[in-house]
């Protein structure tokens, strides 16, 4: 389902034509919701980095939500490159752990922490490390992002492959937008939450799991 084919449909079944900044923000709520309720692959991004000698900060990525995993990389691009995954701590662990910034008092990083907007930009979120690196290190980052709102890409992977979880949450909230009967948004509501039921089963099931390690979903025979 593309974006203008979720807006015909809508429109089809309210019977209603909204105005286009109206039903994009029914649309990109409906995409927030769905986006903070399943944890999709999709919703999964990877980046690399570096660590600075002497610098235990390092910026976060602009579109940055929240950590799947943070790793420091040795030796990286040898032959003996090796990942060293790191502990989320809070600031305060690594500020009193780490205390220093001194040659002394750096190594190879084992904690991190998000330590909020960098100064002069509120926007943008960094990463505080301890011990503070004693030499310049690799960095790869997983994180959680929102893609692009099909408003517009015009396409997207929800669309294309769940589009029942867009089409009933934007219609949860058209429905709500007309001021519909409470019947009538409780029906809705309940058949959003049926499409975000089954998408769980996915994001949340069946991408997390294969037939090798966790066998064959199977059903008892009665």
């Amino acid at each position: 389902m593309t974006y203008s084919e979720l807006v015909a449909a809508v429109q089809s079944y309210t019977e209603n034509t909204f105005p286009t900044a109206d039903i994009n923000k029914m649309i990109k709520i409906a995409e927030q919701t769905i986006y903070n309720t399943v944890q999709l692959a999709s919703l999964r991004k990877n980046v690399t980095g570096s660590l600075s000698l002497g610098n235990k900060y390092l910026s976060c990525p602009g579109d940055f939500l929240s950590t799947y995993s943070v790793a420091v990389i040795t030796d990286l691009g040898t032959a003996n490159e090796e990942y060293h995954y790191l502990l989320n701590k809070d600031v305060n662990f690594i500020r009193e752990a780490y205390p220093g910034t001194g040659t002394a008092s750096r190594g190879l990083p084992k904690h991190y922490a998000i330590f909020g907007p960098t100064y002069g930009n509120d926007a943008e979120l960094s990463f505080i490390v301890g011990p503070t690196p004693d030499a310049a290190y690799g960095v790869e980052l997983h994180y959680y992002f929102y893609p692009e709102s099909i408003v517009t890409a015009g396409q997207t992977w929800l669309g294309d492959n769940f589009d029942s979880a867009l089409f009933n949450g934007t219609m949860m909230e058209a429905i709500r937008y007309m001021k519909g009967e409470p019947d009538l948004v409780a029906m809705y509501q309940q058949q959003f939450l049926q499409s975000l039921t089954l998408l769980k089963n996915l994001g949340d099931g069946k991408q997390r799991m294969d037939a090798y390690r966790d066998g064959q979903v199977r059903n008892p025979v009665v």
